[in-house]
Order: structure tokens, then sequence, then C-alpha cells
């Protein structure tokens, strides 16, 4: 399908567009992790053309709320992308099934908190959240057996080893991965998750930098069709000795054992990424003066 795509629509649509790729020549053969800033809903769509003309594909990380319509969920199934799971998305999308609303911002950071371990306020949220027995999400949720906090646990979980699965078949396919870890768009750079370090240290996959500059640009809107522009790829030198901040020990990725075991180590691996990619940019693309995202805010993010 990513062939289709790039034969039969990209490579037309983009006779208006100057795509300039540089440092293709630092790739490896072998499977990677793309690492980039995500800019825009689309900015992904160029590398993968430029890929494809060297017969490398991805397989994309992309937020759960990519599934949910189903002209998105059929695209998104046949393109090799890959559902992250998310906490937040979890926790939104259960809550507006249950109350037929997003949570406020005070709802969703008492949930969180209390997914996270904090004490929970049950008065903070509707009653119905914490003691209707329903589906949450594809696990029977029992409020009599289990707390909300240890369901939304043990559901995460579940979602983790499939994740962890698919991404390892990926691979096993040949498919480098393309993650942004960002998570959320935004012009500036951000601070980025530890989701990225997590698996690729598990899979001892190297870490290649993708600095995108201008995407946002000929994708400014929803559109899939491209407007006129320039838009500029650099790729970094791969990245895998991380030294000691590699753990030493196997752990489960996207686990809570593993975060709070290693979480300091993940971000390290993370941070040293995001200052390559903050080198690979142009402005106005590098890091803000607080490396926050001035992209989405809120339960928007999810759902």
């Amino acid at each position: 399908m990513q062939r289709l795509i790039a034969e039969g629509f990209l490579r037309f649509d983009y006779r208006k567009v100057d795509l300039v790729v540089e440092g293709l020549d630092r790739l490896i053969d072998e499977p990677v992790v793309f690492a980039m800033n995500h800019t825009d809903n689309f900015n992904y769509w160029p590398l993968q053309y430029r890929l494809h003309q060297e017969g490398r594909y991805t397989a994309t990380w992309v937020k759960g709320k990519n599934y949910e319509r189903r002209a998105s969920r059929v695209f998104m199934l046949t393109t090799n992308n890959l559902p992250v799971a998310s906490r937040g998305y979890v926790i939104t999308r259960d809550f507006l099934g249950v109350t037929g609303r997003r949570p406020t911002a005070d709802e969703y950071r008492v949930l969180r908190d209390a997914v996270d371990g904090a004490p929970l306020e049950p008065d903070a949220v509707p009653r119905a959240v914490l003691e209707r027995e329903r589906d949450m999400l594809g696990r029977r949720f029992r409020p009599h057996r289990e707390t909300y906090p240890e369901a939304v646990e043990r559901l995460m979980n579940l979602f983790h080893r499939r994740f962890v699965e698919l991404n390892q078949r990926a691979v096993g396919l040949g498919l480098s991965l393309l993650v942004f870890p960002q998570g959320s768009r935004s012009i500036r750079l951000s601070r980025g998750h530890i989701g990225v370090a997590e698996l690729a240290l598990h899979l001892d996959l190297p870490i290649v930098p993708v600095g995108c500059s201008g995407g946002d640009r000929i994708y400014p809107g929803t559109s899939l069709f491209a407007k006129p522009g320039r838009v500029v790829y650099r790729i970094g030198e791969p990245m895998r000795d991380w030294g000691s901040l590699a753990p030493k020990e196997p752990y489960a990725p996207f686990t809570r054992a593993a975060e709070v075991a290693h979480r300091d180590r993940f971000q390290g691996v993370v941070d040293r990424v995001m200052d390559a990619i903050d080198d690979l940019v142009d402005e106005p693309y590098k890091y803000g003066a607080d490396r926050a995202s001035d992209g989405t805010v809120g339960t928007n993010r999810f759902v």
C-alpha cells in the first residue's frame, strides 16, 4: 500500500514540492528507529516517499484516536501504522464512553494522578466512572474485584505487550520504525517522551534522528494534498552507543516496573536524540526557551 500511494499519488502531488533529503548516505542496511520532529499531520509522508525511492519502508507510531473513524482506521491498518496506547487515551476514551463527554482538565488530572499512584479523590469525578461495570476498551472492568486505577493499569499492560509484539513483527519483516518522540504536533521542538528509548533499547535498534523543516508549510491544514513549497529533511548519524544510559538488565518496555527502575536512563537517551534533532532543523523549528510544546494541549490530544 505504501508503494501504491507513493507511485499512484505522491509522485504526482510532489511535482510542485521541492523535496530535499540530506544524509541518505548515513543510513545503514538494517532496520532502524527514525526519530523525527512532528510539525503537522503529514510531515512524515515526504520522507516516506523518498525512502520508498530507496526501497526502504517504515511502520509509523500513531495515536489511538486515528483508528476511531472507519476511513482513517482502514488507511492506518493498510499502511503499516502502529497504534500507541497511552494512559491518557484510555482514561479519556473510557470517560467519554461512560459520561458522553470528555473529562474536564481537573477530572482528567484526578484520574491520571490516581493511575500514577496518587490517592483517588472519588468525589472529584462522576461516580459512574469508578463504579459502573463495563467493557473498558476490550477488557471487562468489574469494580467489585478491582479499583479503577488497577483496571487501567492492567489494560495498559495488555496493550503494551501487543504493541511490542507488533513492533517486533514489523522489524522482522525488514521495516524500520518511524517515531515522533514529542507525542503531539508542535512547530517548536519540545522535550521527547521516553517510549522511543524503551523500545529501541529493548530491540537493540539504532535510533536515527531526523530533522524536518518546512513540512507545516506544504501541509498547513488537514488536506491530503500538498501545497507548493520546499521541505528539507536532514538525517543524522545513527545513535546506538548509549554507555551508562543503557539498562544492564532485561526489562519489559512500557511497564510501570521498567519506568520506575529506568526512567532517568530512558529520558537521558531521548534527550540526546532530541538534541540531535534540534541540530538538524532550521528556525523556527528548534527548541523554544522552555522546551515546551506549542501544539495541542488537554484531552484533545487523545480523542
